[in-house]
C-alpha cells in the first residue's frame, strides 16, 4: 500500500496547479497522462486568464469567489506563466502560443489510475484501479462532467455525496442551444456567423453567434447559456447600429450576411426588403426567442453546479476533517474567456498555501 501526506485526486488545471505549489509530500492521481481539457482549450492555445476578472464573471457565492480571486489574481497567473510565449487576444483573454507550453509548465509526476472510491478510517484510503493509497489529507480536484470524451467523470461528486455533501444540480454550461420550431429557420444558416448582442437575465454579451444544423452557438450564446434557465433570450443583430437615413437594402446597408438577411426576412414574413426599413431594423435589434434546451454535457465546456460551498470552510469539508474540494467540482462557474482556468488556479493556490 502506498502512503502519502496528501492525495490529490485529479490531474487537470486545479490539481496540477496545487501540486506545483505544494511543499509537502503528495501523490497526484489521475487516469489521464495528459490533461486533455487544457490541451484542447482555446483552440489548442489555452486561454489561461483574462485581463479583467471579478466575481461578476462567475455564477456562485460572490463573496467567497471574490475572496479567492483577490488572494491569487489574474496578474499573479500572468506572472506565473510569464516565461512562456503568450499574448492577449480576443476579448482580453490571455493565450499561450500553444497549450503544450501550459502543460509543460504545470507538468507533475502522476500516479495513473482510476479513482474508484474514498473511505476514512484513521487516515483516508483511496481505492484505485491499481491498488489502495493511504493519505492523511485528500484534495478532490476531479473537475466536472462536461466533455466525457476528454476523460471527465462524476467521481468527485460521488466522493462528496458519500461523505454527506450536497450537490447543487449539475447542468451543461458554456454550451450551444437547441431551437424550438419557430426558430428552425436558423438551421438553414449553418456556418453563418453574425456579430450580435445577447441579453439574458440582466446580463449582456457582445460577440459572434454561430448558426449550426443543431441550433445556435458561438461565444455570445455560450456565455448566455450560463445564465439561461428558461424563458426568452433577446438578440440584437445590430449592436453597433444607431440611426439610418437611407433607402439602401438592409443587407448592403447593415453589412449583414446575405444568407442571414434572406432567411430572417422570410421568418418575419417580410417580402420587400427595400420597404419598411424601420420595421426591419426594429426586428433585427429586438429579436426574442426561447431555446428548446442545449447541446448537453458532451458539448458543454464546463459544468454548472457542484459541491455546495455552504458545506465548506476555505475548501475544507465541514463534515470530514482534512477533506478538501477545489476547482470546477465546486458550485462555481465562470464565463467564457479564461475565467474558469483562473478559478482553478486561484482556488488551488489558496489551498496550497493553507496546506503548506
Amino acid at each position: 500500500m502506498k502512503k502519502t501526506e496528501i492525495a490529490i485526486l485529479g490531474g487537470g488545471a486545479s490539481g496540477l496547479f496545487l501540486a506545483r505549489h505544494l511543499q509537502k509530500e503528495y501523490i497526484l492521481i489521475d487516469k489521464n497522462p495528459i490533461p486533455q481539457k487544457i490541451k484542447v482549450s482555446g483552440g489548442g492555445k489555452c486561454n489561461f486568464t483574462n485581463e479583467f476578472v471579478s466575481a461578476d464573471n462567475y455564477v456562485g457565492d460572490k463573496k467567497f469567489i471574490s475572496k479567492i480571486l483577490n488572494y491569487y489574481t489574474n496578474q499573479d497567473v500572468i506572472n506565473f506563466f510569464s516565461n512562456i510565449p503568450y499574448q492577449k487576444i480576443k476579448n482580453n483573454q490571455y493565450f499561450a502560443k500553444t497549450s503544450e507550453y501550459i502543460i509543460d509548465k504545470l507538468n507533475q509526476k502522476k500516479f495513473i489510475a482510476d479513482v474508484l472510491k474514498v473511505e476514512k478510517k484513521d487516515n483516508f484510503l483511496i481505492h484505485t484501479s491499481k491498488g489502495i493509497i493511504e493519505a492523511k489529507k485528500v484534495v478532490v480536484a476531479t473537475g466536472g462532467v462536461s466533455f466525457k470524451s476528454l476523460g471527465a467523470s462524476d467521481i468527485g461528486y460521488k466522493i462528496a455525496e458519500n461523505f454527506g455533501h450536497t450537490i447543487i444540480t449539475l447542468k451543461p454550461a458554456l454550451v450551444g442551444m437547441t431551437l424550438q420550431k419557430d426558430e428552425f429557420w436558423m438551421k438553414s444558416l449553418s456556418g453563418v456567423s453574425v456579430f450580435s448582442e445577447i441579453e439574458v437575465n440582466n446580463k449582456k454579451f457582445i460577440n459572434n453567434i454561430l448558426f449550426s444544423h443543431r441550433g445556435i452557438t458561438g461565444p455570445a450564446i455560450l456565455n448566455a447559456s450560463l445564465y439561461w434557465e428558461k424563458g426568452n433570450i433577446k438578440i440584437n443583430f445590430l449592436p453597433k447600429y444607431k440611426n439610418i437615413k437611407s433607402n439602401k437594402s438592409p443587407s448592403n446597408l447593415l453589412n449583414l450576411p446575405k444568407r442571414f438577411m434572406t432567411e430572417f426576412l422570410k421568418s418575419q414574413n417580410i417580402e420587400d426588403k427595400n420597404q419598411n426599413l424601420g420595421v426591419i431594423i426594429q426586428k433585427l435589434q429586438n429579436y426574442t426567442f426561447s431555446p428548446a434546451g442545449n447541446f448537453g454535457f458532451n458539448r458543454a465546456e464546463v459544468t454548472k453546479g457542484g459541491i455546495n460551498l455552504e458545506e465548506l470552510i476555505d475548501f475544507e469539508s465541514k463534515f470530514v476533517k482534512d477533506l478538501y474540494f477545489i476547482g470546477e467540482v465546486l458550485d462555481v462557474t465562470g464565463e467564457l474567456g479564461g475565467y474558469n482556468f483562473q478559478w482553478c488556479f486561484s482556488s488551488a493556490k489558496y489551498l496550497a498555501d493553507k496546506l503548506n
